[in-house]
């Protein structure tokens, strides 16, 4: 587990501004329209253009704000990819540049599937193949206007790992930057109470979330940094009991999509442990540095069933939240970055 590649300090490469110097991977969370606080997130770490990006994971929201990144950079460096991700969340508005038809579409469809008191009755009665029969995803039309994949998969400077949940057999798929295309992204944040699965090579696919959100273990196997940063959306802690139908849903949606992650997390920490007392070499063995931006404190007062908002003004909101958790952790944690982790493993973990 979490055998290592050679690390070389002080290195940078990747997704390199002229101003960077150390090099870190990156881990993104889905989380719907709670995606655009990492929108933000990347956005400040961008314009500081002191951290190198040599791999990126990503699940759901996650999986996009990576690859329209990446897009952004390949057009032009920075500016870009901050362009980009502005564009790219502005067409995912309903009052953005989604036509008016699309507009509806989504408007109903956020609308049916945030509205708890028919959550149950809706899904026991009808399935997207039923409220959607021709599959029709205005996301897919945003994806599809941004994103050039022939170009993303020719790009060797990053590398891109998407994971999306096999249908059939309930375990996490990883796609990587070489075979992506809007299909797998759409994989990855498709979920299976709005949408149809989405089939590639005739296999069933649905969120990553459930399953890798994001997955890091590819971060640990197929990048020479030691640093992994891990942008959070989904609260781990929430100080009261849920009690009725909706809070109940909420938080199940918040545990849920937070437990793979919490696993891999507790595997970094019992190498990292084993590392410390000697009794594994970190020669074979990488002594991962993790990081942490995470919403806690933020996107406390959001409930998850506003993950499926898509007005502009919550996503400019959550974007600048994001700006600002993001600058303060740079200001905090930067230093560490190529040394140390900074994530305290030990209290982040129930």
């Amino acid at each position: 587990m979490m055998g290592r590649a050679q690390s070389h300090p002080g290195q940078t490469g990747g997704l390199a501004g002229p101003g960077a110097e150390k090099t870190v991977s990156l881990a993104l969370q889905g989380g719907g329209a709670h995606g655009a606080f990492t929108w933000g997130v990347l956005d400040a770490l961008l314009e500081d253009g002191r951290l190198a990006v040599e791999a990126i994971a990503g699940a759901s929201a996650g999986a996009m704000n990576a690859v329209v990144m990446v897009e952004g950079w390949l057009d032009g460096g920075i500016d870009g990819a901050r362009s980009a991700l502005e564009t790219f969340w502005r067409r995912a508005s309903v009052d953005g540049s989604l036509s008016p038809a699309q507009r509806g579409l989504l408007s109903r469809m956020l609308g049916l599937w945030s509205n708890h008191a028919w959550t149950d009755v809706i899904a026991q009665r009808f399935s997207p193949y039923e409220l959607n029969p021709l599959n029709i995803n205005p996301l897919r039309d945003a994806i599809d206007a941004l994103i050039d994949f022939d170009r993303v998969r020719a790009c060797t400077d990053v590398e891109i790992f998407i994971s999306a949940t096999n249908v059939w057999t309930g375990k996490v798929e990883i796609f990587q930057r070489q075979e992506l295309t809007a299909d797998h992204v759409m994989a990855s944040a498709c979920l299976p109470t709005v949408f149809q699965a989405v089939e590639i090579d005739g296999v069933p696919y649905w969120d990553g979330g459930y399953m890798g959100n994001p997955a890091l273990f590819p971060l640990f196997y197929e990048t020479m940094t030691d640093d992994i940063l891990l942008v959070q959306i989904n609260p781990l802690e929430r100080r009261q009991t849920p009690r009725t139908t909706r809070e109940i849903h909420n938080r199940l949606n918040e545990i849920t999509f937070n437990g793979n992650v919490m696993r891999e997390l507790r595997a970094v920490a019992f190498v990292t442990r084993l590392i410390e007392e000697g009794k594994l070499s970190p020669d074979e063995y990488k002594n991962v540095h993790l990081h942490r931006i995470d919403a806690s404190g933020v996107l406390d007062d959001y409930e998850a069933s506003s993950k499926s908002k898509a007005e502009w003004d919550f996503f400019v909101q959550l974007r600048d939240a994001g700006r600002r958790t993001a600058q303060s952790w740079l200001t905090a944690n930067y230093g560490a970055i190529g040394v140390r982790g900074t994530l305290d493993l030990q209290s982040a973990l129930p």
